[in-house]
């Protein structure tokens, strides 16, 4: 461990035992070095590192704070990092991720959703009817209509985990979109039958609905890396570029949030 690393790891003890609450502002920098003896060159490191990781917020002519700590602002770098990761194999993974995770949640989203979380997320399947011969706007209230399910949740690390894990796995929503002609169709009804288990705050049921659409979604993309690894030159089991990567840049949207 280097010694900006030992100086990282004493603030986060500072921290994890209250004696910096959240939202206090830290001793001076002399004073705060002194007392965990450091030097102040390392001390102004582990400050810059954690406040990159959101952890310390630096107001200038002010001073350092801690900040909220709350889960949408310490995991809400989460989906940056995710979208560096390389390969299809990656990918391949984050939908593994989100198959463990999404359908416990869209179970417990049902037995918690009210009726105005209930009426968003309505509102976002609307959208996708109307829109199911627009592959970018299908997906923009495909991406909409999950983040209202998991937010029914009121778990909001639940939320940011999700959110974080989910950004590329919207590259191959829109590939599959592009290369799929009945994805829009076996797309809708999947989040109808999730929609129909929310009506009836059926836990079990929704988490059945939910565990068939993002398998579909992940058998369907394994299933297609294979056949692209078998005719193109320079695929992922090859060693070469990512097949969902040379999806064409123009119609992927901004957001990277929320998976279908």
């Amino acid at each position: 461990m280097s010694l900006t690393d030992k100086a990282i790891v004493r603030i986060r003890e500072l921290i994890q035992s209250g004696q910096l609450a959240a939202g206090s502002k830290l001793p001076p920098e002399p004073e705060l070095a002194a007392q965990l003896g450091l030097s102040r060159n390392l001390m102004r490191e582990a400050v810059k590192v954690l406040s990159a990781a959101r952890v310390l917020e630096v107001r200038r002519g002010d001073g350092t704070y801690v900040t909220s700590l709350q889960p949408d602002l310490l995991l809400g770098g989460l989906g940056g990092a995710v979208e560096l990761l390389q390969g299809d194999t990656s990918l391949l993974e984050l939908l593994e991720v989100r198959r463990l995770f999404e359908p416990v949640a869209v179970a417990l989203a049902a037995t918690r959703i009210t009726e105005p979380a209930l009426a968003e997320v309505e509102r976002h399947l609307d959208a996708m009817r109307e829109a199911r011969d627009d592959v970018e706007r299908l997906n923009h209230h495909d991406a909409a209509f999950h983040r209202a399910v998991i937010a029914a949740t009121g778990n909001e690390t639940l939320v940011s985990l999700l959110e974080g894990i989910s950004g590329q796995t919207l590259r191959a929503r829109i590939w599959r979109g592009l290369v799929d002609n009945d994805a829009a169709g076996r797309t809708l009804a999947e989040h109808e039958a999730i929609y129909r288990a929310l009506v009836l705050g059926d836990g079990p049921l929704a988490q059945a609905a939910a565990l068939l659409h993002v398998s579909t979604t992940e058998t369907w993309l394994r299933d297609h890396l294979k056949v692209d690894a078998g005719r193109t030159p320079g695929t992922a089991a090859q060693g070469g570029e990512s097949a969902i990567a040379r999806t064409p840049a123009a119609v992927l949207p901004d957001s990277g949030v929320s998976a279908k």
